[in-house]
C-alpha cells in the first residue's frame, strides 16, 4: 500500500521526533551510567606455578576525589579477594589529585601487595618525595626495576614509554631466567620490545577507545597504542592484556566501553 503525502509527513515528524528524544538520553547514559558500570572480567592464563596467582589489573583511574567510581572499584576489590594488585598507570590527572588517589590506595589491600608504575600522567604531573608517597598509602612502586612478590614470580615495571624512558635491561636485571615473570607497563605498544622477555605483561592506556560507535568503532585513542586497543594479545610467546580501564579522560563520558577492572589467575 502506498503511503499518502499526509503519511509520509507524519511519519518523518514521528522520526525527527524520535532523534530530539533520543540524543538527550543517550548524553545521559554516556555520562552517567557508563562511566560507573565497571565490568569485572576473568581470565586465566597457563602456567606451572606451586600456587595460583590471582591478580587484579587496574589502570587509568583518572581520580580526582573518591567518588561513587572508586567506591564502587574498592567495593569490587573486597569481593575479589586477590593476591595481588597491580595498578599501570594514569592514577590521576593533575598534581592536585594525588591527596584521592592516597585516599583510594591506602584502602587497597592484597597478601602480596599493591604494586604501581607510573603513566604518562605521572610523568607529567610528578609527586614530591615520589617513593614516600606510595609507601605512606601502602604501596610500592616500580621505576625500570623489580621484585619478586612469591616462590619464582617477580613484577617487572617499567617507567611510562609515552612520557618517559623504560629501560628493559636495567628492569629486569637480576631476575632469574627460570621465574614467571610478569611486567606491568602503561602503553602499550612497549609489548614490541617487551615481548618474548617476560611471560604475561598487562598495560591500559587505551581506555578501550572510551566513546565506541557502532560499526565505526572508537572516535579516538591516545598516542602508543597502535593495535594495542583491548584485551589479549601474543607476541615470542608472551601474552598481554589491555584492560579498558576504570576512569576516563578528557571527556567524562563512556559510550560502547564500559570501565573495566581485569583479574588474572595465573596457574594450572
Amino acid at each position: 500500500m502506498r503511503l499518502t503525502k499526509v503519511w509520509k509527513r507524519r511519519l518523518l515528524f514521528g522520526f525527527v521526533i524520535f532523534l530530539i528524544a533520543l540524543v538527550p538520553a543517550l548524553a545521559v547514559y554516556a555520562s552517567w551510567i557508563e562511566p560507573y558500570w565497571i565490568e569485572v572480567t576473568h581470565h586465566r592464563v597457563s602456567a606451572h606455578l606451586s600456587t595460583p596467582l590471582k591478580i587484579a589489573h587496574i589502570t587509568d583511574l583518572h581520580t580526582s576525589r573518591v567518588g561513587r567510581r572508586e567506591q564502587k572499584l574498592l567495593q569490587i576489590l573486597d569481593a575479589e579477594r586477590p593476591d595481588l594488585i597491580v595498578i599501570t598507570g594514569d592514577s590521576i590527572n593533575i598534581t592536585s589529585d594525588y591527596p584521592a588517589f592516597r585516599e583510594v590506595l591506602s584502602q587497597l589491600h592484597a597478601p602480596l601487595g599493591v604494586w604501581v608504575v607510573r603513566g604518562n600522567h605521572e610523568n607529567w604531573w610528578p609527586v614530591k618525595n615520589e617513593r614516600e608517597f606510595y609507601e605512606s598509602a601502602g604501596a610500592k612502586l616500580l621505576l625500570n626495576s623489580n621484585a619478586q612478590v612469591s616462590d619464582g614470580i617477580w613484577l617487572i615495571g617499567f617507567v611510562d614509554l609515552f612520557a618517559g624512558s623504560p629501560d628493559l635491561e636495567k628492569a629486569l636485571s637480576g631476575v632469574p631466567d627460570a621465574a614467571y615473570k610478569v611486567a606491568l607497563f602503561h602503553s602499550p605498544v612497549y609489548f614490541e620490545k617487551a615481548a618474548g622477555r617476560c611471560d604475561l605483561a598487562l598495560s591500559g592506556h587505551s581506555h578501550g577507545g572510551q566513546v565506541r560507535l557502532p560499526i565505526l568503532g572508537p572516535m579516538w585513542t591516545p598516542p602508543y597504542v597502535g593495535e594495542y586497543l583491548e584485551g589479549w594479545f601474543e607476541k615470542r610467546g608472551t601474552r598481554m592484556y589491555v584492560s579498558r580501564g576504570v576512569g576516563t579522560s578528557i571527556f567524562d563520558v563512556r559510550f560502547c566501553c564500559r570501565p573495566e577492572i581485569a583479574i588474572v589467575t595465573v596457574g594450572d
